[in-house]
């Protein structure tokens, strides 16, 4: 279970420092932890999800209305080396204040990067993917991120491996952080009409790989 967070109480004559530790003492424990193993070409690897709320905003590069949502960090250590460790990230999101009709799923790319002429928030030899949403106003809100791991199969083909979902609901100004969770292939599929007319130069492959 998620654990609710308070909203930042208005300011006094509160020093910045005294401010902090107040908004801090408001926002329970969360810290959630999930490994996901997998395999590919033979070589055996893990994906470490870390999900907690965000208390440090600045230090994080982060706007500082994301206080008290969700930081998540997703880890690869994966046997592979070299360019058998290039492996990419893919995330779409469902948001109640979306641009998409019906809080449907949309792209979710690295925003200050812009359009990318390729499916993947991160890529790199065994990347990182690191996320910390924020909302202005704290109006209420679903937000769910399906994340996926893969690799490039053809040149311009996508294979996913893996995927995990997480995200947050805001009710009454207080944010609810949601537990990340696997998700089955199937869920995978049922995004690619989406993901396909994103990027019609690529090739995506139904279901998961390991090769």
């Amino acid at each position: 279970m998620g654990s609710r967070h308070s909203p930042a109480p208005a300011c006094g004559n509160v020093t910045r420092d005294e401010d902090a530790q107040a908004l801090t003492a408001e926002v329970p424990q969360y810290l959630q932890r999930v490994r996901l193993e997998f395999t590919l070409r033979q070589l055996p690897g893990f994906v470490d999800v870390t999900l907690v709320p965000n208390l440090e905003p600045e230090a994080l590069g982060c706007r500082a209305s994301g206080f008290g949502f969700p930081v998540c960090t997703a880890t690869v250590s994966f046997e592979g080396r070299g360019y058998a460790a290039a492996l990419g990230w893919i995330q779409l999101v469902r948001s109640t204040d979306g641009s998409g009709p019906g809080g449907q799923f949309e792209m979710d790319p690295y925003e200050p990067l812009g359009t990318l002429p390729h499916p993947f928030c991160w890529f790199g030899f065994a990347p990182t993917l690191f996320d910390a949403p924020s909302r202005v106003r704290r109006d209420d809100l679903d937000w769910t991120a399906h994340s996926f791991l893969a690799f490039i199969g053809e040149p311009h083909e996508v294979r996913v491996i893996l995927g995990f979902s997480w995200g947050f609901v805001v009710r009454e100004q207080a944010v609810v952080i949601e537990d990340a969770a696997p998700l089955a292939a199937d869920t995978w599929t049922a995004h690619l009409p989406l993901i396909r007319h994103a990027h019609p130069s690529w090739r995506f492959a139904s279901g998961y790989h390991n090769r």
